[in-house]
């Protein structure tokens, strides 16, 4: 996998190692997200800021053409998930390295111009890490990832490293033109892995963002050689080691496509997107 990250070396006074130490003992945190998290905030890097481009509203009505760009989101964060133009596979952008995840799983790295329709990104640093010993499914982790959130009512991203014992995704494929989204997961990709290393990507969205966002939680697995991977739907794992970043503020950026333009987003949309995040088919 590619890893868009560098290694600083600095010789720092015993005072301010003395004071890392301490800081590392007080929150568990390693030193190295310590400085990271204290570098963003001296050069006033908007790394609590989430950026999203269009709505979930839209992406239920079927708005799939592209509104921006890979090489436009990096520009806004280096963390974040979403689809492509035309509802090709899914979308994991995990250290600045954006992934498509096509059916079956299969995962490739895009070009900075591959055009997307609607994407959550942020600059992720880790305000907390916490271990979870054990998840026996993906409802028992978010429960354990629920007890650490400060509020139901903030916007939250979280990285979830580990290997994971079973794990059961699928990913979206292409849509035929004018499908909305309920009618394109008719035919989305189903599939699992055993024994697979990796990291979760993913979003914790408030109930008052039904029209915007993913409300709850909504997560994108990518493997550790950046091969495989899809949208989550189930697991089992031990011993992952989770990451959470409380967003204060979110950016919209909306599409001024002629689709987005003529669309009716006044529908109440919860239900489309509840079947959508947990992918069941119509009977």
């Amino acid at each position: 996998m590619s890893v868009n990250r560098h290694q600083l070396q600095c010789r720092i006074s015993r005072t301010l190692w003395t004071a890392l130490e301490a800081e590392q003992s007080r929150t568990g945190d390693s030193i190295a997200h310590i400085v990271e998290r204290a570098l963003a905030n001296e050069l006033d890097l908007k790394h609590h800021s989430l950026f999203q481009v269009s709505t979930s509203s839209a992406l239920v009505e079927g708005v799939f053409d592209g509104c921006t760009c890979v090489h436009d989101l990096k520009r806004h964060g280096d963390f974040g998930l979403g689809t492509f133009e035309g509802l090709d596979g899914e979308m994991v952008m995990l250290d600045g390295v954006c992934y498509q995840i096509r059916a079956g799983g299969v995962a490739h790295e895009v070009v900075d111009s591959t055009f997307v329709p609607f994407a959550t990104i942020t600059r992720f640093v880790a305000d907390q890490n916490f271990r979870v010993e054990e998840a026996r499914s993906f409802e028992e982790l978010l429960s354990q990832i629920d007890r650490q959130r400060p509020s139901n009512n903030l916007f939250a991203a979280f990285r979830v490293e580990g290997s994971f014992q079973n794990i059961s995704l699928r990913a979206a494929c292409k849509a035929e033109p004018g499908e909305k989204l309920v009618d394109a997961i008719e035919h989305q990709s189903q599939f699992g892995a055993e024994q697979e290393t990796g990291t979760l990507v993913g979003f914790w969205a408030p109930s008052y963002a039904t029209s915007i966002g993913v409300p709850g939680y909504h997560f994108h697995f990518i493997n550790a050689a950046g091969s495989f991977g899809g949208h989550v739907f189930d697991l089992s794992a031990k011993d992952l080691k989770v990451g959470m970043h409380v967003e204060t503020d979110i950016h919209l950026a909306i599409p001024e496509t002629q689709q987005f333009m003529a669309a009716d987003l006044a529908a109440d949309t919860r239900a489309a997107l509840e079947r959508a995040e947990k992918g069941a088919r119509r009977d």
